[in-house]
Parts: C-alpha cells; structure tokens; sequence
C-alpha cells in the first residue's frame, strides 16, 4: 500500500479511515519515547525514525545521502508494520522482545528480520512499543550498527 505524503500526519491523513487513529496512537507511542536525538521523517514510503546526519554524517551504508535509519511505521494492505532495525542488528534485544511479547499480547508473534506485522490492529502491545522504543538510545544504535552493518 503506497501512501502519497510529504509530512509524517500528511501520511496518516491520506490512508484509509479504520487506521488513522491505530497510526496515530502508534506515532505518538514511539514519539513520546524516542530517546533524544532521533529525528521524524518520511523514508522509504513510511514514517521514519533516523539518527540525522547532524549526528552520525556517514549516513545509511547502502545510500549515503540517507540518514541511518532505525525505526519505520506502516500501514500495509494487510498489516500494520514496526520496522525496528534493532531487533535486526542485536540478538540481546530480539531474544527479550521475543520473550515480552506474549506477555502483552494474545496474538502470535509474526515477525520478519526487522519487521513486526500486526494484523489485528486492535491487538497492537502500545505498552511494549513503548518499551521496545525507550531501550536503545542513538550512541547504542550507532554502535550496534557500525559493528553490524558497516562494511570494515
């Protein structure tokens, strides 16, 4: 599902009525516990969470000209995602999310590399986003990425 939008609420706005306000919430969960020196931004067709170049001024290895991205929302044609590259890039994180989840939610765990699907979007763990988002501030996203991702 492509969303045409300039602005992150611009996003939110022009998708279909019954995920405004799951996507709202969701927004608003992740900003209201975004360690400091993220930045909001529309990337890949999706609301973003990035280190800025201000910040880290190599940027995303497999485009430069990108901030280095950490975590994406979307409303999917089938799905809402979190895309959260550190449960990608660190097991530690992936293992405790993994063990949390049933904790806060009744559904089972659908979950790509990076890439959490909600399908019920009335079953959406706010509570454990909150949590997932607090636990990984830019310096440890940086260096998790740098020892992950960046080519030596």
């Amino acid at each position: 599902m492509k969303i045409e939008a300039n602005t992150p609420q611009e996003y939110i706005n022009n998708m279909p009525d019954d995920r405004k306000q799951v996507m709202n919430k969701l927004r608003k969960t992740i900003l209201d516990n975004l360690p400091k020196g993220y930045e909001e931004t529309l990337s890949y067709g999706m609301i973003g969470y990035v280190v800025p170049h201000s910040i880290y001024p190599n940027g995303y290895h497999c485009n430069p000209k990108l901030p280095l991205p950490f975590i994406n929302i979307a409303s999917q044609k089938n799905f809402i995602a979190v895309y959260h590259m550190g449960l990608y890039a660190s097991q530690k994180l992936l293992h405790w999310f993994v063990q949390e989840y049933p904790k806060h939610c009744s559904t089972k765990l659908d979950m790509g590399k990076s890439c959490i699907r909600f399908k019920k979007i009335d079953q959406i763990p706010f509570e454990l986003i909150e949590e997932l988002t607090k636990k990984v501030s830019v310096e440890e996203w940086v260096k998790t990425y740098e020892e992950n991702f960046k080519k030596k």
